[in-house]
C-alpha cells in the first residue's frame, strides 16, 4: 500500500489542510481555536441547545466542547445554564456579542470555500458533493456494524 494514495489519508489530508485554511480567518483575526469556532458556529441560529448537541454537531468530544465552552463563556460569547431535565447536562446559547462575532466571520469563511471550491465546475461540485455523501453514509454504515 502506498501511503500518499491510501484514501483515508488523502481525506485526513485534505480535511487538515481546509480546515487550517479556515482557520486562519477566524483564528489570526478574531481569536478563535478550531474548537471555539465549531462551538460557535454550531450554536447559531438554534438558540438554546443542549451541549450534547453541540458535540454531536460538530464532531468534538466532551472535553474539547467543555474547554471551548468555558472560554467562551468567560469572554462573553455563549451562556451556559444548567439543563433542568438532566442534572448532569448544560444547556448553551449565544449571547448578543457572540451572535455579532459569527456574524463577522461566516462571510469570510465563506470567502475562502468559495476560493477552494472556484476551482471546479458547477457539475463538477456537484459530483463531489454526492461522493462526499455517499462515502459518510457508507462510513456510518460501518461504524455502526463495528
Amino acid at each position: 500500500m502506498e501511503l500518499q494514495k491510501f484514501f483515508p489519508y488523502r481525506v485526513a489530508r485534505l480535511a487538515e489542510a481546509v480546515s487550517q485554511a479556515t482557520a486562519q480567518v477566524y483564528g489570526e483575526r478574531f481569536g478563535l481555536t478550531r474548537d471555539e469556532w465549531r462551538v460557535l458556529a454550531g450554536l447559531a441560529g438554534r438558540g438554546e441547545v443542549k451541549t450534547t448537541v453541540v458535540q454531536e454537531s460538530s464532531t468534538l468530544d466532551k472535553m474539547r466542547v467543555s474547554r471551548a465552552v468555558t472560554r467562551m463563556e468567560r469572554d462573553g460569547l455563549i451562556a451556559r445554564s444548567p439543563d433542568p431535565e438532566d442534572g448532569r447536562a448544560y444547556l448553551l446559547r449565544l449571547l448578543p456579542p457572540g451572535l455579532a462575532l459569527y456574524k463577522k466571520i461566516v462571510p469570510m469563511v465563506q470567502a475562502r470555500e468559495e476560493f477552494l471550491l472556484s476551482g471546479l465546475e458547477p457539475q463538477e461540485r456537484e459530483v463531489l458533493e454526492r461522493a462526499m455523501d455517499q462515502v459518510l453514509e457508507r462510513a456510518t454504515q460501518l461504524l455502526r456494524q463495528g
